[in-house]
């Protein structure tokens, strides 16, 4: 009960996606409901509501926003993160991603093997920051990490 079971993301306001930004929201949120782990903390003020949770996630005055509901829409947790210690590492990962999608169209496959390594390096550069910015509010492991950085590049693409 540990998990996340819906995700959805407040892009009210933003710019559409492009198609490759979109696919890999889509692939992002089917990954991460298929396997994730998401354990809220237990607090001394009180109980930890149980899951499966449905989280919101959003961009909201320069924060990143998790907004944490039981299935019964009860408020299980809300934190809010910083953007900075995330703008260096997404501004790489599009960078990174933009000559990965290129290559796809024209590049032969072992170049194109090797920029996407280099793309797997910043994404997990990206969730170990997401990781350590979570820590004492939420416990996920790598591959939720991952798919969780992956949606806030979404979110920060828009933005």
């Amino acid at each position: 009960m540990t998990r996340i079971s819906q995700i959805d993301l407040d892009d009210s306001g933003l710019p559409p996606p492009t198609p490759e930004i979109e696919q890999e929201r889509k692939v992002a949120i089917y990954d991460l409901l298929e396997d994730n782990t998401f354990v809220l903390p237990v607090r001394e003020d009180r109980p930890v509501p149980d899951g499966p949770y449905h989280v919101n996630l959003a961009i909201r005055d320069k924060r990143l926003v998790f907004d944490v509901a039981t299935e019964a829409a009860e408020k299980a947790a809300e934190f809010h993160l910083s953007l900075g210690p995330f703008r260096q590492v997404v501004k790489d990962y599009f960078q990174i991603c933009e000559s990965y999608f290129d290559a796809v169209k024209k590049l032969p496959p072992s170049q194109i093997e090797t920029i996407d390594m280099a793309r797997r390096g910043i994404h997990n550069e990206g969730s170990r920051v997401l990781q350590e910015r979570l820590e004492g509010k939420v416990e996920v492991d790598t591959d939720t990490a991952r798919r969780l950085f992956t949606l806030i590049c979404v979110l920060h693409f828009g933005g």
